[in-house]
């Protein structure tokens, strides 16, 4: 059991079935989600004697493999060790209205999109709620400064792990924890048609956000395998009823590909497909990848292509680029820690 993936009220009632009163969970609770506790011996308000009964429970901590800073605008790249030797990457973007922290969903990705590094190598596992959470607890005992935005946007697809990351929401708004308001947390994902219908009953307040990619079908199928299942009407229609549901309108990340979906006739079309929908267009000069052919389009052409879709009535903006100097996009430090573990494997310096 991992008593940090547990909802208060789940706690509660696992401390019920050990004999011990309400209060206790509520103990545990704060020191697991707002203390941020890495230990149960740090839980002084607890008795020694139930302190050595909690640790028969193991208590998810990251451990802190490397850390990246920019020397241009003070983003942080994090890689985290799981406890079966899994590696994952977090981000800390510091802005003047607060830090935000971009954490990743799972160990690896499974959805293939051609332009990203995060999916190369494919999905190892899920990661648990509290795995989630605790790369935002991780970074802000590092810095001794509050998360105030959550981005699920690094490795991984939050929507193919559907339940546990309903818990993280649950846990990382509530009361007791580090209180972050669901208008704060943003969820990313590639396109997963059913659960975005299913993410859109429980009515949270939380941005989704829809890595479109491309203003048509024959595009998308190009650079993300995920459009084989289901088409762009179809996602616009979900995306349509989240917005109905939820009162939140969406925010489409489009990663300009120079050559490939970055003309003007593109740009015209994908404001076609939006318009009357209440939402946001978020342009992305894409990161090269060193596995992949694709280069990122000029300067030019991403403020041409941001001029047409404002001249058509759309909501758009140009995301800021942070950690330029560091592995700063998504799947890169992990990626990297990954080919230099290989590369001592091939040289026979890990032994058996």
């Amino acid at each position: 059991m991992d008593l940090k993936s547990l909802t208060l009220e789940e706690l509660t009632e696992e401390c019920a079935s050990w004999g011990e009163k309400p209060y206790r969970a509520r103990q545990i609770y704060a020191w697991m989600h707002s203390r941020l506790a890495v230990s149960y011996d740090e839980m002084t308000d607890l008795s020694k004697a139930f302190r050595e009964k909690l640790a028969a429970w193991p208590l998810t901590v990251l451990e802190k493999a490397e850390m990246q800073t920019s020397a241009l605008d003070g983003t942080r790249k994090y890689l985290f060790r799981l406890s079966d030797g899994n590696m994952i990457e977090s981000v800390l973007m510091p802005y003047h209205h607060g830090n935000s922290v971009c954490i990743s969903s799972q160990a690896g990705c499974r959805m293939g999109c051609r332009f990203c590094a995060s999916t190369i190598g494919g999905l190892s596992r899920n990661l648990s709620a509290s795995e989630m959470l605790d790369q935002i607890y991780r970074i802000q005992a590092d810095t001794g400064e509050r998360v105030s935005n959550v981005v699920v946007m690094g490795t991984g697809e939050p929507l193919d792990n559907y339940e546990n990351l309903l818990r993280f929401i649950r846990i990382l708004t509530s009361g007791e924890g580090l209180c972050i308001s669901q208008r704060n947390v943003t969820v990313s994902t590639c396109g997963l048609v059913p659960k975005i219908r299913e993410l859109a009953e429980e009515k949270l307040a939380i941005t989704l956000a829809i890595s479109l990619h491309a203003p048509n079908d024959e595009i998308r199928r190009q650079i993300m395998p995920i459009a084989n299942q289901y088409r762009i009407r179809d996602l616009l229609s979900a995306c349509r009823e989240y917005f109905e549901k939820t009162g939140r309108r969406i925010t489409f990340e489009y990663s300009l590909i120079s050559g490939v979906n970055d003309r003007p006739e593109h740009a015209r079309e994908l404001a076609g497909l939006i318009r009357g929908l209440p939402s946001h267009v978020n342009l992305i000069p894409v990161n090269p990848v060193r596995e992949r052919s694709y280069q990122r389009s000029t300067r030019a052409e991403v403020d041409n292509f941001k001029n047409i879709l404002e001249n058509c009535g759309i909501n758009v903006t140009i995301r800021r680029e942070m950690g330029a100097d560091i592995d700063g996009a998504c799947g890169q430090l992990r990626k990297k820690f990954l080919h230099a573990e290989g590369d001592k494997q091939d040289e026979g310096i890990l032994g058996d």
